[in-house]
């Protein structure tokens, strides 16, 4: 059984892990019945049934957080715990009928009630981190969890001696198709008759809705950035216009040498493996896709992440030399430039980068991942 979700950050390693445990099975002549629990809301109730796996739902909560306790306690998070009794009992069910030999949780609000149903119906729990920090549901599970797997070694230290005895790292599954890019597809699959190959290319991304605080902070540099850079920028649906209006007046040459839309499609991989230099967010899974590809990054946190994790990862790549980060004041659009004029004119510093970036990353975090469920699945089974 799988639960997590209402991300991305969460729904994608849990669908990596399933689909790594379906092909070792396989290729050992054996198969695995599969079942994701998940909400009617979250991002799994799409993910899980397009790629075939069976899915149900449980109620849940979504506690909202707030550096003033007393805030806490309002009509949104009344209502929404008074859910989670409810869906610990409709997770109870569903564990007990579906009789797994091992539950994984990737985190989320949804992964609460299940990981109780483990409890309750003593079903091996096998927790997966993506962060550095445990994420709110994981630290509630983490005491009563089978096996912790972890995305990163610093978590270690963060975790009581008792959970931390039971716990593995991992690293973070990434989509294998991140691996099948290749650069020299890149630039005739986007149309970038003006890319120059004696330049580097930076590839900005601001997630699949984009940031208008990353677009802004581009359009203010994009006449230097072109005079140093190839560059790709998919800036999301709302801000294409605007972002486009930006060129419209630069001499063609630079022009020539900028693609910008709302998205990216099946040619991602090919742009990941083209850029020199990635700017983005600094959310779990791009961390785990940078670190997988050696990618040197530029990093922008987003500052409304829960638990303000997207700047504990920023600041973890920093301190590994693997990115520069931008934070707090520092999000503007000269401080953005001062970071990146001496990584895209210094070509020794990017490969320094690279070099620490595949030194954190974990390309294979998937299969470490599925052995520890068969090595939990197979001992409750003896």
């Amino acid at each position: 059984m799988v639960t997590g979700g209402g991300t991305g950050g969460h729904t994608y390693p849990a669908l990596t892990a399933v689909r790594e445990m379906q092909t070792v099975m396989q290729n050992h002549g054996a198969s695995v019945d599969v079942l994701w629990v998940g909400t009617t809301t979250g991002l799994e109730s799409r993910v899980a049934p397009a790629e075939g796996i069976p899915f149900e739902t449980v109620p849940t909560g979504k506690l909202r957080r707030s550096s003033n306790p007393l805030k806490m306690i309002n009509a949104e998070n009344v209502r929404d715990m008074g859910r989670v009794p409810k869906g610990v009992l409709e997770a109870r069910a569903i564990a007990r009928r579906f009789r797994a030999d091992v539950i994984l949780s990737t985190g989320g609000y949804v992964a609460v009630p299940v990981g109780f149903a483990a409890r309750a119906t003593k079903t091996p729990l096998v927790i997966h981190e993506q962060t550095v920090r445990l994420g709110l549901a994981n630290r509630v599970l983490a005491r009563s969890a089978t096996a912790v797997a972890l995305s990163s070694e610093n978590s270690l230290s963060l975790l009581p001696d008792s959970v931390a005895a039971s716990a593995v790292v991992t690293g973070n599954p990434v989509r294998p198709t991140v691996f099948t890019g290749d650069a020299a597809k890149a630039v005739p699959a986007l149309g970038m008759t003006g890319y120059d190959p004696g330049l580097a290319t930076v590839y900005i991304t601001g997630g699949a809705q984009g940031s208008e605080q990353i677009n802004g902070m581009i359009r203010e540099n994009l006449p230097w950035l072109l005079s140093v850079a190839n560059v790709i920028h998919q800036c999301g649906p709302n801000w294409v216009e605007k972002s486009r209006q930006a060129a419209a007046g630069l001499p063609p040459e630079l022009h020539a040498r900028y693609w910008v839309d709302g998205f990216v499609g099946p040619e991602l991989p090919d742009v990941l493996a083209l850029a020199s230099v990635v700017v983005s967010r600094s959310g779990a899974g791009t961390i785990s896709e940078l670190t997988a590809l050696g990618k040197p990054s530029l990093l922008v946190p987003l500052a409304s992440s829960a638990g303000n994790e997207q700047e504990h990862n920023a600041l973890h790549l920093q301190q590994a030399g693997a990115a520069v980060a931008l934070t707090g004041e520092q999000v503007n659009a000269p401080a953005l430039r001062a970071a990146l004029e001496p990584v895209l004119s210094d070509p020794q510093r990017r490969e320094t980068m690279a070099t620490a970036a595949r030194a954190m990353g974990k390309p294979d975090a998937a299969s470490r991942l599925v052995e520890v469920l068969l090595n939990v699945a197979l001992d409750g089974l003896k």
